[in-house]
């Protein structure tokens, strides 16, 4: 399988790493949480730890089945640790298949001399009354799919000869799921995996995981969201939507089952903020999907509505980068992305192409009236550097391979 070494992510994890803290992995399903695991095993064996000293288990392996509970698990890793000399370092992949985990980990944390590492497709991992069992005791890690840099790295070892200009193209339509790079990135076998995909996502981890009676009004909220990814959204206009189609349905049912989506990590809410009066708006929010190739598979259109799917890719990147990112509003303009990391801020306004002088116009003239120093641009896919007035212009392109924006 190709594996890349997603330096960004081992970067942030490699302090922990020997700790005492609970590295917790979390994500879409196959974003490559497993080969984290891996790649911290190949870390740890080349410090000079012995492979012997791990014990690792994937939940989703019907080998494992008759240890989805915390006592049946908690026993077999006491029993395997008194075989191992020095400390234990326990991988467990797809935690969320274990009825009370959390209670497990915690003794063995506690028990063991031990290093622990999971991974869980579920935001709801870390939330309820069982966590408070490991609560301060964790540190957590978002594991997205590839962003352009990390998927670069990997198409040209499929396709050696592309340009970069290419690979985006490429990028535009086939996302970042890791997998996709073992079949070649081949239209229609890359198509059918995504879809696969999505579908286990529905199925596994919003349908089963909540119970979902209503699987068709389920389906249809997906499908009009992937449809309107990063579009202004609002659940009465969703209600008015489904009555149209004959269909009654509350805002609060709407808004529960787009809640269980977020928390499979497949689409992600960005909140409305209101730059002059400093507070989050309650409504029209807009939300993203975590990879814009599964968009492609199962909606299609991404060419057609290639201004949102920019859009998706740019916030997506703002995520793996660490930001706290919200729409802004100026007055009557809006800001696309405003960006908040450890009391620093950036501006990021994205545009197909600066065809025209309205357009340009528009564009730059979102940051008028915003007096700080803080840095800000405007994306688009044009060749040429259009900056003006401090206002930094990037190709989409250098803007997602560019190191540190400043």
């Amino acid at each position: 399988m190709n594996m890349i070494k997603r330096e960004a992510y081992m970067k942030r994890i490699r302090p922990f790493i020997g700790g005492e803290l609970i590295k917790v992995m979390t994500g879409i399903r196959r974003a490559g949480k497993s080969v984290m695991l891996e790649l911290i095993k190949d870390e740890l064996t080349a410090s000079g730890i012995d492979p012997s000293q791990f014990i690792s288990i994937n939940f989703e392996d019907m080998r494992y089945m008759h240890l989805q509970n915390a006592e049946a698990l908690h026993e077999e890793i006491l029993k395997r640790a008194a075989g191992i000399t020095g400390k234990v370092y326990l991988f467990f992949d797809e935690i969320q298949e274990v009825e009370g985990w959390e209670k497990c980990v915690n003794s063995l944390r506690i028990a063991l001399d031990c290093d622990i590492y999971i991974t869980g497709s579920n935001a709801r991992l870390l939330s309820g009354e069982l966590a408070t069992y490991i609560g301060g005791r964790y540190v957590e890690f978002v594991i997205y799919p590839f962003s352009f840099a990390e998927f670069l790295e990997l198409y040209h070892t499929v396709t050696p000869g592309a340009s970069i200009q290419q690979s985006f193209q490429k990028y535009l339509l086939a996302g970042g799921m890791p997998y996709l790079a073992n079949l070649q990135y081949e239209e229609e076998p890359s198509r059918q995996y995504l879809l696969d995909l999505f579908n286990s996502v529905q199925l596994k981890d919003i349908v089963k995981r909540n119970s979902i009676r209503d699987v068709d009004l389920l389906e249809r909220i997906l499908a009009y969201i992937t449809a309107n990814t990063g579009s202004v959204f609002s659940a009465s206009s969703l209600v008015r939507f489904f009555k149209n189609e004959q269909r009654s349905v509350s805002a609060e049912t709407i808004l529960n089952y787009i809640r269980y989506c977020c928390e499979a990590y497949l689409f992600y809410q960005v909140k409305r903020q209101d730059l002059q009066g400093k507070q989050i708006l309650s409504t029209n929010e807009k939300y993203y999907i975590a990879d814009h190739g599964i968009r492609e598979a199962v909606f299609g259109g991404n060419m057609r509505d290639i201004n949102l799917i920019l859009e998706n890719i740019v916030y997506m990147e703002l995520l793996r980068r660490g930001y706290a990112v919200t729409v802004g509003r100026n007055g009557n303009k809006e800001i696309d992305f405003v960006c908040e990391q450890r009391g620093e801020r950036l501006y990021v306004q994205v545009a197909y192409l600066l065809a025209s002088d309205d357009t340009v116009n528009r564009e730059f003239g979102a940051y008028q009236g915003i007096r700080d120093n803080f840095p800000k641009y405007v994306v688009s896919l044009d060749e040429l550097d259009m900056s003006r007035s401090g206002i930094k212009h990037r190709n989409i392109r250098d803007f997602l391979l560019t190191e540190v924006w400043d």
